[in-house]
């Protein structure tokens, strides 16, 4: 099946006369898909259309305030949309329940086409940035709700405004969105300042397995299931280990696995320029950004999974050093 490309505007004129809408975000969700999803949702409803979400995992703690108020009535959909959903893949095992998708909006540059028209910028720091302009095309009413939805994404999926995706257009959004009603320093507060006790148990645990390898250009950490169950930390809360091992000075990758319950190891790649983990993630299955990706190694044993990755990461600073020379 050949995907159409469509613009901001004609995505806009899609969902003007779509109906009995089902929205799905990736599974392991992230402040991005749940903030692109539930901010759609609400504004669409405020449009009296019927909206419904699907995430295929359970939804962390720290995001479920996006779905207050909202109850769900039962119809089947019309249109299904995918909202920061790079690969089908990332529906888990809940691929299969949808044969077809009407649409995906998205600002992966690894987008691998699966719905029948699709909403793709690479240059969007988040796809929350594409999601306001989309509700601005439409005059959707962006509410307060909206606008915290639409906040989290921005902020979470660019590291508080750290990271190397930020734009002077993110930062415009995010200051409208601030006009609007997002609540930042609250959120701010929420998702990079507070942690439970039971994190840095686990975060002490990660930097024990932190190892510096390729002349100190790579490094990588592990998280197992006993580490979460010694600590009691939950798996949402690894994220921010994710962020750990680039830290380090002087490293270009890095990466964790952790451990997942259903067996094998999921990768969280995070790099400094020029390296490209999207590249990375790709040898491996996977996808993402230049500076954040991610895949997911099937076998059971750690030190294979290390093996498998380091190959990987070999590959890219090899193309790094030919090209700098």
């Amino acid at each position: 099946m050949a995907t159409l490309p469509l613009n901001l505007v004609q995505t806009a004129a899609f969902l003007r006369d779509a109906e009995d809408i089902l929205i799905l975000t990736h599974g392991h969700p992230d402040g991005d898909t749940l903030g692109a999803g539930f901010a759609l949702l609400r504004a669409l409803r405020g449009m009296a259309k019927r909206v419904r979400l699907f995430c295929p995992d359970e939804i962390p703690p720290k995001f479920s305030f996006m779905a207050d108020g909202i109850k769900y009535a039962h119809y089947a959909p019309q249109t299904i949309i995918a909202v920061d959903l790079a690969d089908k893949s990332l529906l888990g095992d809940s691929r299969d329940d949808f044969p077809v998708i009407h649409l995906c909006i998205d600002h992966h540059s690894a987008n691998r086409p699966y719905a029948e028209n699709a909403w793709v910028d690479p240059a969007a720091a988040a796809c929350c940035e594409m999601i306001y302009q989309l509700l601005r095309e439409l005059n959707a009413p962006i509410t307060p709700a909206v606008a915290d939805c639409l906040y989290t994404g921005v902020s979470t999926d660019t590291g508080c405004f750290r990271y190397s995706n930020v734009t002077s257009g993110t930062l415009r959004i995010a200051a409208k969105l601030l006009d609007y009603g997002a609540r930042a320093a609250k959120l701010n507060q929420q998702y990079f300042e507070t942690k439970r006790k039971a994190y840095f148990v686990l975060e002490r645990m990660a930097l024990e397995t932190l190892e510096v390898l390729e002349r100190g250009k790579y490094a990588v950490t592990a998280l197992t299931r006993a580490m979460y169950d010694e600590s009691g930390a939950g798996e949402d809360e690894a994220e921010s280990i994710a962020a750990i091992p680039r830290q380090v000075e002087g490293v270009l990758i890095g990466a964790t696995l952790k451990e997942r319950k259903q067996g094998g190891f999921k990768a969280s790649l995070r790099s400094v320029a020029p390296a490209d983990v999207s590249r990375v993630a790709a040898q491996l299955g996977g996808g993402g950004h230049l500076r954040a990706a991610g895949c997911t190694l099937e076998t059971p044993d750690l030190s294979e999974a290390r093996a498998q990755l380091l190959a990987a990461v070999r590959e890219e600073l090899a193309r790094v050093k030919e090209e700098k020379a």
